[in-house]
């Protein structure tokens, strides 16, 4: 075994977050709908309210030393009737941008997270064959006008797990569950070529579940892959991944997902797959974290200081055996909207939307632990992991 080294300068450390999990605020969309019409989730309301705490958020996430943070841009926020893109919303992006840049943060912008425009929403979603034209203008938009600050992007979030969600929600048959992975690919395809054209040295991905071990994981991965990646490798710069679980199990699928077991050395072993299957492509770790039920002590014991520092040293143990992995971004910097509940707790800093009306930011023990991480380009060489 090589000995466990620190991680090279170039390596990416950061935080990720997405813009309607964390914005707050009444914006037409798909996911207000959602929301509204399922009584037992928690009601969507403010969020964070990361639309107007975004410069004491990035301020948090300097000061643990991070060099990237991932955002998303609301498409619903943006252009909220077709054709029609709104300038003060356009503005609040320009100045979350600017701000991280003056700090020295490089962007990493996530062009759609589950969520589109409310008139999207009613000519179909993406089962409709408009779709597509309409995504694609909007990134046109994004692209031209941030790529001068902005190299790294992703077009969806998770998009065979988007497709089951909208599955859900919508109700699709399988011509619908056909459509959109065909029209999702599609898109991903023309703005992958789109943002090279404006910056050539762009590296452009879409973030795939790591859906983890065992005979129902291997299926459903098999599954989402099918749904989108494997229509776009050509069209990729790097695998960016996001692992957080063991893998599928009726625990999970109950939605408590704080019962899970982290396994965070079953990232080695998904670091090591994806490597194997594509060999020609790094890998970014574009989400990890591990959640608590409302920022309460977990029954396994397991702290997310401790999970952190075991992710982070399967991550090296990667990297010394020759896995070229080139980045880890912790989700998420605070707490947020986790699609229909307060309850799971990701963030560094917890944030207890249901009942403090401040929406104060409470570090938790991880955040001088991630501290310490990237000062030092990793954990310890003596640190041996926990799992």
């Amino acid at each position: 075994m090589k000995p466990l080294e620190p991680l090279p300068p170039s390596f990416i450390w950061g935080v990720s977050a997405s813009g309607y999990q964390s914005e707050g605020g009444n914006v037409d969309s798909n996911w207000d709908r959602y929301n509204a019409e399922t009584p037992k989730q928690d009601r969507y309301g403010l969020s964070v309210d990361f639309r107007h705490r975004y410069r004491e958020d990035i301020a948090l996430a300097k000061r643990l030393g991070v060099d990237t943070f991932r955002i998303g841009i609301n498409w619903a926020r943006v252009e909220p009737r077709p054709g029609e893109f709104d300038e003060a919303e356009l503005a609040y992006y320009d100045d979350v941008l600017r701000t991280m840049l003056d700090l020295g943060i490089q962007p990493l912008i996530t062009l759609d997270h589950f969520v589109y425009p409310g008139w999207i929403d009613r000519q179909g979603g993406w089962t409709n064959p408009r779709t597509p034209d309409a995504f694609i203008r909007y990134c046109d938009l994004i692209v031209r006008r941030y790529h001068h600050q902005v190299r790294l992007w992703l077009t969806f979030n998770e998009a065979g797990f988007f497709v089951m969600i909208e599955k859900k929600y919508r109700k699709l048959d399988r011509s619908g569950v056909r459509a959109m992975s065909d029209h999702l690919i599609a898109a991903h395809r023309s703005v992958y070529d789109l943002i090279h054209a404006q910056r050539a040295d762009a590296m452009v991905s879409s973030n795939v579940v790591c859906c983890g071990e065992g005979l129902i994981s291997w299926f459903l991965q098999r599954h989402t892959d099918r749904l989108f990646l494997d229509g776009v490798l050509d069209k990729l710069d790097c695998i960016a991944i996001d692992y957080y679980y063991r893998g599928v199990t009726p625990t999970l699928l109950k939605g408590r997902m704080w019962e899970c077991d982290p396994a965070p050395d079953g990232l080695y072993r998904a670091l090591k797959r994806y490597a194997k299957k594509y060999p020609q492509l790094p890998i970014l770790i574009a989400e990890n974290g591990m959640p608590t039920l409302n920022a309460q002590p977990r029954a396994d014991g397991v702290t997310r200081s401790e999970a952190l520092e075991d992710c982070v040293y399967w991550t090296q143990r990667a990297h010394a055996d020759g896995i070229d992995v080139i980045g880890y971004l912790y989700w998420s910097l605070t707490d947020n909207f986790e699609w229909g509940s307060y309850g799971p707790r990701f963030g560094l800093y917890t944030v207890d939307v249901l009942t403090d009306p401040t929406l104060a930011r409470v570090p938790t023990d991880a955040v001088k632990t991630y501290q310490s991480i990237i000062r030092e380009r990793g954990v310890p060489a003596s640190h041996r992991p926990r799992r």
